[in-house]
């Protein structure tokens, strides 16, 4: 890593895509949702006509990915969503995404967000925020976005979708040992940047205090 490398996990609905967003603007770093890969490889198997869930024609897929693959429009919405979370559960999969979202970082240090970002990809990353929230807050916060978009739902169905996924991330979804937990339950989206901010700026004055160098922990 050649420039800051923040790292930014947590169950969906949380909130860290926002931070991580926001974050990134702030410092001036690329940005990465690594979730946009996992859609745009999901979405590469059913162009091919292909089934997601099957390992060989999603490691195909996984293994040609390119940049541009993650500007098309598509890679939102239950389609997509259904994808992703199949091609997410192949290993094989993941390691072919492991090189992408490194070399991603490379030059300019990045800010990315994921579900293993402090654990396998950028285990040495210098920054490590795990942010979560209670199931019923991020339910609630994915049926207003739902609302907000005309779809209708149910709420209680809404939490039982959720809850499911955070059963199907479990496996790939570990807090880092020396990373720090943000409960955005009780914050809304400017409290959480400024509490984000203000760990993320002491821990940086921190790394470049005279004889630190670039040590993490």
């Amino acid at each position: 890593m050649s420039g800051p490398v923040i790292a930014i996990d947590g169950p969906a609905a949380a909130g860290k895509g926002t931070l991580a967003r926001r974050l990134a603007v702030a410092l001036g770093l690329p940005y990465l949702d690594t979730g946009l890969l996992y859609r745009a490889v999901g979405r590469k198997v059913l162009d091919a006509g292909g089934n997601p869930a099957n390992p060989g024609e999603a490691e195909a897929a996984a293994q040609a990915l390119r940049p541009t693959d993650l500007q098309r429009d598509d890679l939102r919405g239950p389609i997509a969503d259904a994808a992703a979370a199949s091609v997410a559960a192949i290993p094989g999969v993941r390691r072919a995404l492991l090189d992408f979202q490194r070399n991603f970082a490379t030059e300019a240090g990045a800010v990315l967000d994921g579900r293993d970002i402090g654990t396998v990809i950028f285990p040495d990353a210098p920054v490590k925020l795990f942010v979560t929230a209670s199931l019923a807050e991020r339910a609630r916060r994915r049926w207003q976005e739902l609302q907000a978009k005309g779809v209708a739902a149910q709420l209680a169905v809404v939490e039982a979708d959720m809850l499911a996924r955070d059963t199907r991330d479990a496996p790939n979804m570990k807090r880092a040992a020396d990373a720090v937990e943000l409960d955005t339950t009780a914050l809304d989206a400017d409290a959480a940047f400024a509490r984000a901010m203000h760990f993320v700026s002491a821990k940086f004055a921190h790394i470049a205090e005279p004889g630190r160098g670039n040590r993490s922990g």
